[in-house]
């Protein structure tokens, strides 16, 4: 049985979101996976996320900072709480802090490794530090401020 990533326990009403919605046809749909203590994603940028010719636009790199910070935080919170991610109440976070530096320019054709460390896990509030590797390279580093998600952004 395959793993399930962190963003399939969203529910179709959370499911929407550019970076890592799987309801989202245009979008990056993501992929968040525990690797020990750390969190993992990969992606490869397709031709439409060029910056200049060779080399990722920078907004992607941020997007995928982003959205693996707030599906790192659910899973570390449901860690935190001892539950499984597909346990009620659902946990769903969104950012409200996104700090991302840019180390080297991100080449064209190689995928990208993203890793989270979760950095604390505080009432609504989850921290995430992330690096960003071109293969060996790291190319970006990050920080997302998670909070759980409010009660009047679920749509029922």
């Amino acid at each position: 049985m395959k793993e399930k990533a962190f963003q399939d326990y969203y529910p179709d009403d959370v499911s929407h979101c550019y970076g890592c919605g799987s309801l989202n046809q245009h979008g990056l749909q993501l992929k968040s996976f525990w690797d020990g203590d750390e969190t993992v994603a990969r992606i490869t940028p397709r031709d439409y996320h060029t910056a200049i010719p060779g080399f990722v636009y920078g907004g992607f790199v941020a997007s995928i900072i982003d959205c693996h910070g707030t599906g790192s935080a659910a899973a570390a919170a449901y860690r935190a709480e001892g539950r499984e991610m597909d346990t009620m109440p659902p946990l769903r976070f969104v950012t409200a802090s996104l700090n991302v530096k840019y180390l080297k320019p991100t080449p064209m054709g190689v995928e990208l490794e993203v890793r989270g460390e979760i950095v604390e896990v505080k009432g609504r509030k989850v921290v995430v530090s992330e690096k960003v590797f071109a293969g060996d390279v790291l190319v970006a580093t990050g920080e997302v401020v998670a909070v759980q998600m409010p009660e009047n952004m679920i749509t029922k």
